[in-house]
């Protein structure tokens, strides 16, 4: 519920993209050990000391010597344990692992499964990614319907399609028109008057567009629409806010709209004056009347975790299992989710994922989780995660993070690049933060509780600061 050449890679991409004031703390502390001893022989008692015979050495067996220099251990001595009490955070579960030598260097409950709120769309974005790939595009398309002045308009999970007018954005930059659609209906339509619109979302079961474990109240104060295959600017009464209120009809509004559109371009009578609009699934699908696409993925992905968009994340989790072979249920996710993030070298066993968004309480995914994915986003270990990377939210500059990390967090703006989370027991930051010392990090923070309040923010936020601050001095204990 967050309502808030080669090119380089890892978060160095980022230094050139937002060029901010560095705070570069090299801070080296150099531990001299020096070892000292006195070895007392005999302590005399009065005028005279006894002598004891000197027992006759057993030769020890010689030993194995390493070959080579033998490294000190690092010594870190930068606590954030008391960040991390902090009683805001309630029950924290956290981790915190160097990218480049994988070393976990804070570990609260961090392998344990836990609600993640919206960190869970990071996992989403990536498992769309390795099942279609950046260059997905989702279609939109009309055919002719099975009776004479019938035509079938076929959703697929595009959220993204407006109403808008030409030359008017919707909150979807470069988001298809429903009157470019229209237009091409219109063109290659022939035969009776337009009598019939069939309305075809069902490329998942329109049954299946609320989970009983989300709020009403996201619908209705605009965060979150009905997850329907057919919808029309994420079914939003505005389509240039980001958070607007949504409908219950949101197939029903796509026809409308729809309607309206091809009323709009008709200038030779094509549309009868009385058209009516039914639910069905597309008879022949030979023969395309129309259609349009989306953005690509490389596109709607980061918008989506730049803002926390809970409808897109949604149906790019649908469009993931269709695209892997599974009927695009909210059950199947489950499946889908974790197959997809184990072609990538994600363990994702384990987990629970009950939705794409990340508001079910009952998702459960460990901090350590996160954090591989995010070695896997900064260190580019797989295809495509540079998408991620380019839309994660940076503290006090872009997203959901924009107005965060103020006060004695400041030092950390423009070093924090994290997903954040909301829901009304959890909230969440998970990401990459590069250090004072430069050192880079992976982490993920939860902090859950009935009762939690908003003040948790500022508390994850002085907990990441924490992070950077202490760089590669950063102590478990």
């Amino acid at each position: 519920m967050d309502a808030e050449g080669e090119k380089p890679r890892g978060t160095g991409a980022f230094f050139a993209k937002h060029p901010t004031g560095w705070l570069i703390g090299a801070i080296v502390v150099v531990f001299a050990l020096l070892g000292t001893g006195a070895v007392f022989a005999g302590v005399s008692v009065g005028s005279a000391a006894a002598v004891l015979p000197s027992p006759t050495p057993t030769p020890e067996p010689p030993r194995d010597v390493p070959e080579g220099d033998l490294a000190a251990s690092r010594l870190r001595t930068c606590s954030i344990a008391g960040l991390a009490a902090d009683p805001r955070l309630m029950a924290l579960s956290g981790y915190v692992v160097r990218v480049d030598t994988q070393e976990v260097l804070f570990d609260r409950a961090g392998t344990t499964p836990a609600r993640t709120a919206s960190v869970l769309k990071l996992l989403t974005a990536a498992a769309a990614l390795a099942t279609v790939g950046p260059d997905y595009r989702i279609r939109t398309s009309v055919y002719p319907g099975s009776q004479a002045g019938s035509i079938v308009l076929v959703g697929r999970g595009d959220a993204t399609l407006s109403r808008l007018p030409a030359g008017q954005e919707s909150v979807y930059k470069g988001a298809p028109k429903l009157a470019d659609l229209a237009a091409q209906v219109l063109a290659n339509y022939s035969g009776a008057p337009i009598t019939n619109i069939v309305l075809d979302a069902s490329y998942w079961s329109t049954a299946d567009k609320w989970d009983p474990a989300w709020k009403r109240s996201e619908q209705t104060q605009g965060y979150h629409s009905e997850v329907t295959a057919l919808q029309v600017d994420g079914d939003r009464a505005n389509p240039a806010a980001q958070d607007s209120p949504r409908s219950t009809d949101p197939v029903g509004r796509a026809g409308q709209y729809f309607l309206d559109a091809l009323r709009a371009a008709d200038t030779e009578g094509e549309v009868a004056g009385n058209v009516t609009l039914s639910t069905g699934s597309a008879v022949n699908t030979s023969t395309v009347l129309g259609e349009v696409q989306s953005q690509p993925l490389s596109v709607i992905i980061p918008h989506m975790l730049l803002v926390s968009d809970n409808t897109m994340a949604e149906m790019i989790a649908r469009i993931t299992s269709k695209e892997s072979a599974l009927n695009g249920s909210a059950a199947s996710l489950q499946q889908a989710i974790p197959s997809a993030l184990s072609t990538i070298g994600i363990p994702a066993t384990g987990i629970t994922i009950k939705d794409g968004s990340g508001l079910s309480e009952f998702n459960a995914v460990p901090p350590a989780t996160v954090t591989q994915l995010m070695i896997a986003v900064n260190n580019a270990t797989a295809p495509n995660l540079d998408v991620i990377l380019n839309g994660l939210p940076v503290a006090g500059q872009s997203g959901t993070l924009a107005g965060r990390f103020t006060g004695a967090n400041a030092v950390a703006r423009g070093h924090v690049f994290a997903k954040t989370g909301w829901i009304d027991t959890s909230y969440s930051l998970g990401g990459l933060v590069q250090a004072a010392d430069g050192t880079v990090f992976a982490f993920a923070f939860y902090a859950i509780g009935d009762g939690i309040q908003s003040n948790a923010r500022a508390a994850l936020d002085t907990l990441t600061t924490g992070v950077f601050t202490c760089g590669d001095n950063l102590s478990n204990n």
